[in-house]
């Protein structure tokens, strides 16, 4: 319909709602006499519990309870779940421990959970919590990834001899070992992809309230997938998925960190069953860096192969990744886009052996991206390295290995098969855009004022909306005015906006008359959720299929009242018309009719609801090319992004605005981790980097103008032909940023410098070359 058609750039509909304060975020739900909760957190990285006194604790002003290991053992209730499956060394089952809600008898890291106290305010239960006499006996414990799985390192658990819970080989060993056994040139280095929190805006928080009478718990909680949250809410509590109602409200970002259950809300459900009150937990930005799981954290080997003339023969990559304390439950996932580090190129054979360590940290899940930005980084670094052993040009190294449209469908040496892409093109248009041609210009320049200027460049790929389903609902009211439900749950990524959209350009209708609705178990009929880049793939096609039906259901009614056949009748703008009458009957018109039987036709039931579900048989694979300057000052070592182009592949692109402002928010993400975001550990096990006073935080000072074009090629995986566009930008800005540096550097003879690539680091680099 006009300005709202899908391929405009509608501006948000959910913006003025959330700037004029009109978001329900965790800490706006308030039920009437509201418990307050606070977690005592274990303040050693390992530690044996050898006992706990919550009397004085209990005795505290306003106290409600106080719930410890044993108590939570009592009340019967399970653990958070985890997923089995995998293999150790040798074949055996992968180590897979227990995932504790609340610890018993020894604690694996600094946060993890001691006590939970509740009190009638938060302030009388920060106090009970500092009641709470626990005795430690301090246990040998070990933070690094590298040094996890080192002979005699401290052991996580007794009965984990070497801290490995798995090994997963993928890709054919053998066919690599034969090309690697004929190459003229290898290439090998070792990387190291830094630890970070996904630092989201609102930190987590749960509130929930235990209904007696009826035996329902409703939780509210900033969630991805609220109807998987629910059946795992249910199988910790041991009750049907019928007796749990969740609700995730506007979510402050979440970038895959708030997807699972984490310890607080199952304890809030037993402190409200106890009580007899809602109960809210929320947490500090402290209390975030030592309790949210974390991303990234992996130690990686990889050798690339090439021909004399410098074609991709074979990739041999082993990862050495971070788990951390706990496994959590859809972990590890990160393997399951190992498939990223084929690239866009034709690499006949890749093996990667991915090992998963126990360490005495956070847990690690997937964070924006899931191992897409860190097999990209590999990819793309080796690229670099590998044009600079062999002195050919980065452009031209990558042209000479594309894979070229002409190829697709491409079944790549490590997993994925590419239905369709223009890689060589995004290429050309990133570097037109950049204006590469005017960069040496640009580099003398800013050499005279005592700065380095490098260029980077990075063609990634990845995979999107994995096989799955997702659900959506069309209804009319009697008025003729829409709600539409969604399974997938936006946070903060636009979803109100685009499924308006698309759904206003299929009915005809204006935006103002459709209500949106998402995140409600009761409400929402069938979700999987958010995650993957999937949302407009999987929502966007389920709500396709469910306009599908309504216009088809609508027809009818709309012939019957027009004295025509339906096959006469045109749909086009909300209006059913045909040239067989001079009259016409509008969406909303034939909406109020259908409510009324001797309205409609023999056979067709009242009502204009339709629900769909798309499930989505393979991935999608979005791409692009991004280009990166980086200005460093020779004195301080301290980069500045200067320039950022970026031509990306989405499929279809349905809102520009959205697509820029997705691509921006996971640019500025990739250049944070690459220049600044680190998370230490001293060597005792504690946080050193556990407040944004010592953990950096990209500022809009630290970027600069992104320019976002896009190449669509529309896949036919879905009926919008859309792809994944939500990762992109991370993915892509992990190796443009770093190359873009390390080309900084190159008459210095640096080849790569580790992440985040900091002004002391780079300063070093510089001086010790």
């Amino acid at each position: 319909m006009g300005e709202f058609a899908i391929g405009q750039g509608v501006p948000r509909f959910e913006d003025p709602r959330l700037v004029r304060g009109g978001g329900t975020y965790i800490d706006d739900v308030v039920y009437p006499g509201m418990a307050h909760a606070v977690v005592l957190r274990s303040p050693h990285a390992h530690a044996k519990i050898k006992s706990i006194d919550t009397t004085a604790a209990k005795a505290a002003p306003g106290v409600l309870a106080i719930i410890t290991g044993a108590d939570w053992k009592a009340a019967g209730w399970g653990d958070l779940p985890s997923n089995p499956g995998l293999k150790r060394p040798g074949g055996q089952p992968m180590y897979l421990p227990r995932y504790t809600v609340i610890a018993e008898d020894r604690v694996r890291w600094v946060g993890d959970p001691v006590a939970f106290a509740v009190a009638e305010t938060i302030a009388q239960a920060q106090d009970a919590a500092e009641l709470v006499e626990v005795e430690y006996e301090p246990l040998p414990s070990v933070t690094s990834t590298a040094d996890a799985i080192k002979p005699g390192s401290p052991l996580v658990y007794e009965d984990c001899p070497d801290n490995i819970s798995f090994v997963e080989p993928i890709g054919d060993k053998a066919k690599v070992d034969e090309a690697f056994s004929r190459a003229a040139h290898v290439v090998r280095h070792r990387f190291v992809i830094n630890r970070v929190t996904a630092a989201c805006m609102e930190p987590r928080g749960a509130v929930v309230s235990y209904h007696a009478a009826q035996g329902l718990y409703t939780v509210h909680a900033p969630t991805q997938r609220p109807h998987g949250y629910r059946s795992d809410m249910a199988k910790i509590m041991r009750v049907p998925d019928s007796k749990v109602r969740v609700i995730a409200g506007d979510v402050g970002g979440s970038f895959g960190m708030k997807t699972p259950v984490f310890n607080e809300t199952p304890l809030a459900a037993l402190a409200s069953k106890i009580t007899g009150r809602a109960v809210k937990w929320m947490s500090t930005r402290t209390e975030a860096f030592l309790s949210d799981a974390q991303g990234r954290d992996n130690v990686t080997e990889a050798e690339l192969a090439l021909d004399k003339d410098g074609h991709f023969l074979a990739m041999r990559v082993k990862v050495v990744a971070a788990i951390g304390a706990y496994l959590q439950n859809n972990m590890p996932a990160f393997f399951l886009n190992a498939g990223t580090m084929a690239g866009t190129y034709r690499t006949p054979a890749i093996f990667v052996e991915a090992i998963g360590v126990f360490s005495n940290t956070n847990p690690v899940r997937p964070y924006r991206g899931n191992g897409r930005p860190e097999s990209a980084f590999i990819i793309e670094r080796m690229v670099e390295l590998a044009a600079g052993q062999l002195k050919i040009d980065p452009v031209e190294l990558r042209r000479r290995n594309y894979i070229a449209p002409g190829e697709m469908p491409y079944k790549t040496g490590l997993t994925f098969t590419y239905d369709c892409g223009e890689f060589e093109k995004n290429m050309d248009l990133a570097l037109k855009l950049a204006d590469a041609a005017g960069f040496e210009r640009r580099r003398k320049e800013a050499r005279q004022r005592g700065k380095l200027l490098g260029l980077g460049l990075s063609s990634t790929i990845e995979r999107a909306a994995a096989p799955g389903t997702e659900g959506g609902e069309v209804r009319f009211d009697r008025t003729g005015s829409v709600t539409i439900f969604s399974g997938s749950a936006s946070q903060g990524q636009g979803h109100e906006t685009i499924f308006k959209q698309l759904v206003c350009d299929q009915l005809g209708l204006n935006p103002d008359e459709v209500r949106y609705v998402q995140g409600d178990t009761d409400e929402v009929f069938h979700g999987e959720g958010t995650g993957g880049s999937r949302s407009a793939t999987m929502g966007g096609s389920a709500l396709q299929i469910a306009t599908e039906k309504v216009v088809k259901k609508a027809r009818l009614v709309a012939a019957h009242a027009l004295k025509v056949e339906p096959e006469d009748l045109n749909f086009a703008d909300g209006v059913f018309s045909s040239s067989k009458t001079n009259q016409t009957i509008t969406m909303k018109e034939v909406a109020v009719a259908a409510v009324t039987p001797a309205k409609l036709p023999p056979d067709v039931e009242p009502g204009l609801v339709a629900t769909g579900v798309f499930t989505a048989k393979t991935s999608n694979y979005p791409n692009g090319c991004h280009v990166c300057e980086v200005e460093i000052d020779m004195e301080t070592g301290v980069p500045q992004v200067v320039r950022y182009n970026v031509v990306d592949d989405v499929g279809t692109v349905m809102n520009p605005l959205l697509l820029h402002g997705q691509v921006q928010g996971g640019i500025a993400q990739g250049v944070g981790q690459a220049l600044m975001e680190d998370i230490r550990f001293d060597a005792g096990g504690q946080m050193i980097t556990a407040s944004f006073m010592d953990y950096a935080m990209p500022r809009a000072h630290n970027l600069c103008d992104m320019e976002v074009e896009a190449n669509p090629v529309p896949t036919k995986t879905n009926p919008l032909g859309t792809k994944g566009a939500g990762e992109a930008g991370c993915v892509g800005a992990l190796p443009a940023v770093v190359n873009a540096v390390v080309n900084a550097l190159s008459d210095y003879g640096v080849t790569h410098i580790e992440m985040p690539a900091t002004p002391e680091r780079i300063w070093r680099a510089m001086h010790k070359a």
